[in-house]
């Protein structure tokens, strides 16, 4: 059972709630119960699970490294305000080709919170493909706790090239989500597209305006400036995609 802060696994796990960490060691944490059991179960690139013994029954005869430790240290490599006991390392998965039709493309999303509802809505909708176009890193502890495991099911590209981006994405419809756009829900649903969310002070970049097919916007009541870009996302979303859920 480890009981020091200075265990070597302890201080890798503590590492990933930075993006330097994540850089070197080429994985994520994952956080409490049933994320743990999803990665696993989805077949994620688990590397080793620490927690206390308790929760560790159900992984005595799987391949990775399995260890026991005592809860405060247990909560010492959570990032979670209400840590639940156990987490795991888990290795970032190569990017795969490009193939899905629908893409969502966040043009410098700031807010961890937004990007992991936003990943959490792509694997409920059946969106494959999300592209963060400077935006904050999808692997960041509180980006994979908000997923709630969609980011196990999602095919996640980091960029901050635009061209990089645009190359992804071409040859499909450009949707940009604005408050100039024409009304969402007079649009006919689509099978083919590449959705916009703009950053959430800021909104999509002039360039990706610039070449959109079409821009929209979620009517509001005018005492309201705008929805966050996680909700706002998810609204689109479902609209699109309301004859094919």
């Amino acid at each position: 059972m480890i009981q020091s802060r200075q265990n070597n696994l302890v201080k890798r796990l503590r590492s990933l709630f930075d993006k330097k960490g994540r850089s070197l060691y080429g994985s994520f944490l994952v956080e409490g119960e049933k994320s743990v059991a999803e990665a696993v179960r989805l077949g994620a690139d688990v590397r080793c699970v620490l927690g206390e013994e308790r929760l560790l029954e159900r992984y005595d005869c799987c391949p990775f490294r399995v260890e026991s430790a005592d809860r405060n240290i247990v909560e010492y490599c959570s990032d979670s305000v209400t840590p639940q006991g156990i987490v795991a390392e888990v290795g970032i998965p190569s990017e795969r080709d490009y193939t899905g039709s629908k893409v969502v493309l966040l043009d410098g999303v700031s807010d961890p919170g937004n990007v992991g509802t936003i990943i959490r809505t792509c694997a409920a909708v059946g969106v494959d493909d999300l592209i963060l176009l400077g935006s904050v890193d999808a692997y960041s502890p509180k980006c994979v706790r908000s997923s709630m495991s969609g980011v196990f099911s999602v095919n996640i590209h980091q960029t901050a090239n635009c061209d990089k981006a645009l190359e992804l994405v071409k040859g499909k419809r450009l949707l940009v989500a604005d408050m100039s756009g024409e009304n969402l829900f007079d649009l006919e649903p689509m099978d083919e597209f590449c959705l916009v969310i703009g950053n959430e002070a800021h909104g999509v970049s002039a360039k990706l305006k610039s070449i959109a097919d079409k821009t929209i916007s979620i009517p509001m009541k005018s005492a309201m400036e705008s929805l966050n870009a996680g909700v706002s996302c998810s609204i689109v979303l479902y609209q699109l995609l309301k004859n094919n859920i």
